[in-house]
């Protein structure tokens, strides 16, 4: 059985994101999206809220799951029964670090190979930090995101109820 893994933070999933899980379920017998903890990163949703919105999403997908791991990627690969590390390329910019990802990654374990693909072109310019960002300044990120997804960016950007004021009479 021919397993990728689709490592990432997934913070938050976008449909970009979606598009590499679909293409990819067409050319492996099964697909894991593994959900990163990555405290470096500083992410908005947990680790577990990551998951979960990567969970729903995906449901529809056969032989599709989510997981979430931490730790070294190529032990978690070879703990799945993996062969292949998939990772996207939206721009000549993420070829560099991704390329010496999995130059050290197949120095850790040569068993474990990495695959790039790359995204639709209408899904090059997506990144998870630029969503966060239209999201918090209050803009519509309904056509990169998955609708639950939507919702729970509004949920972490809402603001908190005014304090109303009391008047008092002098």
């Amino acid at each position: 059985m021919r397993t990728a893994i689709y490592p990432g933070t997934f913070d938050p999933l976008t449909n970009g994101h979606l598009d590499l899980i679909q293409r990819a379920a067409k050319l492996y017998d099964r697909v894991v999206v593994a959900v990163a903890k990555n405290d470096y990163k500083h992410p908005l949703f947990t680790q577990a809220e990551r998951l979960a919105l990567v969970t729903h999403a995906i449901k529809h997908f056969p032989h599709v799951t989510a997981d979430a791991f931490d730790g070294l990627l190529v032990d978690y690969v070879e703990r799945r029964g993996g062969q292949v590390v998939l990772r996207g390329l939206r721009a000549v910019s993420d070829f560099e670090f991704e390329f010496q990802l999995a130059l050290m990654n197949r120095e850790l374990n040569e068993r474990v190979e990495t695959i790039f693909m790359m995204p639709k072109d209408s899904y090059t310019f997506l990144s998870s930090r630029i969503v966060k960002e239209i999201a918090r300044l209050g803009g519509d990120v309904s056509a990169f995101v998955p609708p639950q997804v939507v919702t729970a960016l509004k949920r972490k950007f809402a603001l908190p109820p005014k304090m109303k004021s009391s008047k008092t009479g002098a």
